[in-house]
């Protein structure tokens, strides 16, 4: 909606309906929170580039349609320049989908091969070279989104008081202190989302890493709660799961020591 031509722009309503499944194209396996130092090659071909390289963790890719692909344009300018956003249709040759399988079991990602693949100018979304600001406010949008996430967690934590071996370790005043530590955060979390709702402009984009970082400090907090009060059985049902998914939480959608820069410098107004 933002930097997309009226062109472009008809695949929003698809998008919306879920008629056409999106994916991202950012991380590479030597770019991932260093995302400037990607090195996926688009080289201009008339009114094409032919890219090559490789993108990995790139969320259902081996299930979407098209992609918000990153590929450096410039490999000779500074590695925040030269980097432009394209739409890609990822059922185009030159394009190999790999599911990656976690260490929880599920298949939620996939490497992306890129070999040839032909791309023409029209798709570029923004302009050439400034697709590092596209980028960063594309994920803006995605931190933001993780406001809902308290939803989730609201969700989990009232199973876990409903659980009887829970209610049972909750009888110990360190467990009910520790307990509603991680209950006071989740709320505290929706009163943030709360707020930026009412506010779309506060703090611009560092909003959105607030929230994050709540949401990937409260994920674990919660996790690893649910293990230890209800004991080695929990590792024998969904709360296992659930453990091993929290550890990527403070990696996925920027790591919590990016965000912490971004709320220090946008929100503290401290020095880089």
């Amino acid at each position: 909606m933002q930097f997309g031509t009226p062109e472009q722009q008809r695949f929003l309503t698809p998008m919306l309906r879920g008629d056409v499944i999106w994916s991202q194209g950012m991380s590479e396996p030597d770019a991932g929170s260093d995302l400037a130092s990607l090195r996926t090659l688009a080289v201009a071909d008339g009114d094409h580039f032919v890219v090559t390289g490789q993108k990995t963790w790139n969320s259902l890719g081996h299930h979407a349609d098209m992609c918000q692909l990153y590929v450096r344009t410039d490999a000779d300018a500074p590695k925040h320049k030269g980097i432009t956003c394209f739409l890609v249709d990822l059922h185009s040759a030159g394009v190999e989908a790999r599911p990656l399988t976690t260490i929880t079991g599920q298949s939620e990602f996939a490497e992306l091969f890129l070999d040839g693949l032909r791309i023409h100018r029209s798709a570029m979304l923004g302009a050439l070279h400034q697709g590092w600001t596209v980028a960063m406010t594309t994920l803006s949008h995605e931190r933001a989104g993780v406001a809902r996430l308290h939803l989730g967690l609201s969700n989990r934590i009232d199973d876990l008081l409903a659980d009887p071996r829970a209610r049972a370790a909750l009888r110990q005043s360190h467990h009910r202190d520790r307990f509603m530590r991680v209950y006071s955060e989740i709320r505290c979390m929706a009163l943030l989302t709360e707020r930026s709702l009412a506010d779309t402009n506060a703090h611009g984009g560092a909003g959105g890493s607030l929230a994050k970082l709540l949401w990937a400090n409260c994920e674990q907090s919660l996790a690893s709660l649910a293990v230890d009060l209800i004991g080695l059985d929990a590792l024998g049902d969904h709360w296992a799961a659930n453990l091993l998914m929290a550890r990527q939480c403070s990696i996925a959608g920027g790591t919590s020591e990016i965000n912490h820069n971004i709320i220090g410098e946008h929100v503290l107004g401290l020095p880089r």
